[in-house]
């Protein structure tokens, strides 16, 4: 970031403003300015290491003239704000429980106006952020996004995945049987309740659809003794997730593909689809549906593992995409939408499955972010040597919004069960057990 004359006068006004807001938002942490001087936002600190940092001085008239979270997104990225000395949860965790804009009113608008008016005209932020304006590498503008959505994603390294995830690198929601920190525990218990969920038997076929590196075939055919079968987009997935087929010692059982769920072909006894739905998009739900209908035995079982948005009172309302929502699938999920569990079961329904099991992992998912988010932050040096300072930020404070957003409710994730309709005189057939205390043993 080009560095700029101190201007002592936009200095003085900025913190006369960070005066105010430390009324408003007695967070109890110091806020460093460029110049090096020091407000704290409250009377009194309440975090022993947490800091923010405003290292550039065209943040604040910006995010006045755009106060949205894109534009504090941009700056971040940038490296015009920063935290150190912890996470955006500890700082969270600090956050007033009031809504901002009542306790903006307390404080009073002229008051308020007083503060902002002699910045607002101010010259704005001096850096870009190095993404274009869907969120993706500046390099990569005019490509065909559907050949880099994923890989945008998946391909940034897997050395860097390895900083934050657990051992057997599953990148999807962890399950928590009592409320623990043991990630390496929690991915182990969530592959096997998938897999006892599927009811898997020995000799059965499994596709997974969205295989990443390969843990759950890997899991279902060490322990329970099936042929699986996984396909995904991502080159570097497949290069490692064949790697580690290999050192589990099931390459006889299990192989990997590069190819697209729509292009396979054959049936298998069970699916499985785990964090893969997010980025079908709701124009390819029904060709998505159909296509498992199809790999689909009859009477086979399939796993429906997805996030997704509570549900609106109608779908023109549900649509409309709330700006944290905006800025996950703009600067981290590119062409992904996340659909409302009415809507996921509604479309099960209409190709030809049954319905047998729904269950809600919501703060399994908080959890599991929260832990993710840690640990990145805690190898943030050797993250950044690999992605990039600008990339470590956003995933810093994804993970911790992602995390935030489950933790609140306006995210939410479910393992839904169904299965291929298949009718054995004038009854439909049940394709699971009478009961499933023997899932929570």
């Amino acid at each position: 970031m080009q560095a700029r004359p101190v201007d002592i006068r936009r200095v003085e006004k900025s913190r006369a403003l960070l005066r105010l807001l430390g009324e408003a938002f007695p967070l109890g942490i110091p806020v460093e300015l460029w110049d090096g001087s020091v407000e704290m936002l409250g009377p009194h600190r309440r975090h022993e290491r947490l800091r923010l940092h405003l290292r550039d001085p065209g943040l604040i008239p910006s995010l006045i003239r755009r106060p949205r979270l894109s534009t504090l997104l941009k700056g971040y990225a940038a490296g015009a704000i920063d935290l150190s000395g912890g996470t955006f949860l500890d700082a969270a965790a600090l956050r007033p429980s009031e809504k901002p804009g009542k306790v903006l009113r307390r404080i009073g608008i002229a008051r308020l106006a007083g503060a902002l008016l002699p910045l607002a005209f101010a010259k704005g932020m001096a850096a870009g952020t190095g993404f274009d304006s869907q969120g993706r590498p500046l390099a990569r503008e005019g490509t065909k996004q559907n050949a880099v959505d994923i890989p945008f994603h998946y391909d940034l390294s897997n050395q860097f995945y390895q900083l934050f995830l657990d051992a057997r690198m599953v990148y999807t929601c962890a399950y928590f049987p009592e409320w623990h920190e043991d990630i390496d525990r929690a991915q182990a218990d969530k592959l096997d309740m998938i897999c006892r969920k599927l009811r898997l038997q020995p000799g059965e076929s499994l596709l997974d659809i969205g295989c990443g590196w390969g843990a759950l075939l890997i899991h279902a055919a060490k322990h329970y003794g099936v042929k699986g079968h996984g396909v995904t987009l991502s080159p570097a997935q497949i290069e490692e997730g064949r790697r580690r087929v290999e050192a589990a010692g099931v390459a006889h059982l299990v192989t990997l593909e590069l190819k697209p769920y729509e292009a396979m072909e054959g049936q298998f006894d069970k699916i499985a689809s785990i964090g893969m739905y997010e980025h079908v998009g709701f124009s390819a739900h029904a060709t998505y549906f159909a296509a498992v209908n199809r790999l689909l035995k009859p009477g086979g079982l399939y796993l429906h593992h997805a996030i997704t948005r509570r549900g609106r009172r109608s779908e023109k309302a549900f649509h409309r995409m709330r700006p944290e929502y905006k800025a996950m699938t703009a600067y981290i999920f590119p062409g992904g939408e996340v659909d409302h569990i009415g809507h996921s079961t509604m479309m099960l329904e209409a190709h030809g499955f049954e319905v047998h099991d729904i269950e809600g992992w919501r703060a399994h998912y908080a959890r599991t972010c929260a832990l993710w988010c840690r640990r990145l932050y805690a190898r943030r040096d050797e993250a950044e040597a690999m992605i990039g300072p600008e990339r470590t930020r956003i995933w810093l404070a994804y993970l911790a919004g992602v995390s935030l957003a489950f933790s609140r409710g306006s995210l939410a994730i479910f393992q839904t069960l169904a299965s291929k309709k298949k009718r054995e005189g004038d009854a439909l057939a049940l394709n699971v057990p009478p009961s499933r205390a023997d899932l929570y043993r």
